[in-house]
């Protein structure tokens, strides 16, 4: 006796549909894990930091008395030292850094006896590869950072500037086909009024959100 044919199980209009909602579904989360990985960029080595103001003599002279130290804040125009006859004086307010507090020393010209920074001028300054997606970075992309030293707290700003050259501007020229890569600096800005506590030389990790 001939029997009769069993009908797949997948055959079933709700299996289909079931299947059909699956894929549709893996398909969807995929797009988000991709779109996710694909929006930012993360930049591990980075610090808080602002340029060094270095102040020093016009003519060479003996350092006869320091009148700042170390976290020192200064206004514009405050003497700093004396080598010689001449008055040092900050050209700009800012903190000072580092002093060359030796009474006696002969200092030549232009070498720094007070280093300090302008506050204000504090960024997230940042180190990336070029392969590492430089290209998608941009003038005005929003910016979130950690500092090491508050933990997992997030902060907000928006990159400054992204340096026009590599840090290693030479060329260097070799048989091999594999090429050094170059590194590039990003600067992040952010309220430096509003966070008074991040201190130059603190390390930080950043996030540049691309789309």
């Amino acid at each position: 006796m001939e029997q009769p044919n069993k009908q797949s199980i997948f055959s079933k209009p709700w299996v289909q549909s079931t299947t059909g909602i699956i894929i549709i579904a893996l398909v969807l989360i995929g797009a988000l894990v991709w779109k996710s990985l694909s929006s930012h960029v993360s930049i591990d080595k980075s610090q808080i930091s602002a340029p060094m103001i270095n102040i020093g003599p016009e003519t060479a002279g003996i350092l006869a008395e320091v009148y700042v130290q170390p976290g020192d804040t200064v206004t514009a125009g405050q003497p700093v030292a004396r080598v010689g006859s001449e008055t040092l004086s900050a050209q700009v307010a800012g903190l000072v850094i580092t002093t060359h507090n030796t009474p006696g020393q002969v200092f030549a010209s232009g070498v720094p006896v007070v280093t300090m920074i302008d506050p204000t001028q504090l960024r997230v300054v940042g180190t990336i590869e070029e392969d590492k997606g430089l290209s998608d970075l941009k003038v005005g992309q929003p910016v979130s950072f950690t500092v090491d030293a508050y933990g997992s707290a997030e902060f907000t700003g928006l990159i400054d500037e992204i340096s026009p050259t590599s840090n290693d501007s030479g060329v260097a020229f070799t048989i091999s086909d594999q090429r050094e890569t170059k590194n590039f600096t990003v600067k992040v800005r952010y309220d430096t009024a509003a966070h008074p506590e991040f201190k130059n030389g603190m390390s930080a990790k950043m996030t540049v959100y691309i789309k």
